[in-house]
């Protein structure tokens, strides 16, 4: 059977596309296990579906000089013997801090890695594992231009299949809403929640 380990967290952004893809990678017959920290939503957001759940140690990327920045690495090291033993054939990472330790190490014992970056361009945690990955996934066209080129790949974003069932009636009576004006929604996630 084939093995994948999916790994993302620290929002729930970083978890939803990797929840979307579990339906697809069932039944192309893979052994799906998740990385994922400690303590983080993708924890309790992953717990639901019956997936094997190994926390690991994030550590922190400081821009600046700290003796930490020193000791991290050793802390993150339990990704790497995770992989080591579990051996997947494939990591799949959604970003967030905690995939870092896990793309570099999936590297590091030559496993190939695909990483999806949902932004117009790559945030930090994603710059830092481009350089190892096999392809990154983009959602934006525009994010094209950020990539290497021989591994950009415009795919959009894994959204969960049941999105597209809804009812809008149940969704409109549900929010009070009256169907003779229209709705208008706007979200935003990161930098867009700020503005």
């Amino acid at each position: 059977m084939k093995k994948i380990v999916l790994t993302g967290g620290g929002t729930a952004g970083h978890v939803t596309p990797n929840i979307a893809l579990l339906p697809a990678l069932q039944a192309a017959g893979y052994e799906i296990a998740y990385v994922g920290s400690y303590e983080g939503i993708e924890k309790k957001l992953i717990a639901d579906f019956n997936i094997p759940y190994t926390g690991i140690s994030t550590g922190k990327f400081r821009r600046y000089l700290d003796p930490k920045n020193f000791s991290d690495p050793f802390r993150v090291m339990k990704a790497r013997n995770y992989l080591k033993n579990y051996q997947p054939d494939v990591v799949f990472s959604k970003g967030g801090f905690v995939s870092v330790p896990v793309v570099r190490a999936a590297a590091s014992l030559h496993i190939p890695c695909i990483i999806h970056e949902s932004d117009m361009t790559p945030g930090l945690a994603n710059k830092l594992c481009i350089p190892v990955a096999e392809k990154v996934c983009c959602n934006f066209p525009e994010t094209m231009k950020n990539i290497p080129a021989d591994k950009a790949v415009l795919t959009g974003s894994p959204i969960r299949a049941e999105l597209a069932q809804g009812s809008k009636l149940a969704g409109l009576n549900m929010c009070g809403f009256t169907a003779n004006k229209p709705v208008i929604m706007v979200i935003g996630g990161s930098l867009g929640a700020a503005n």
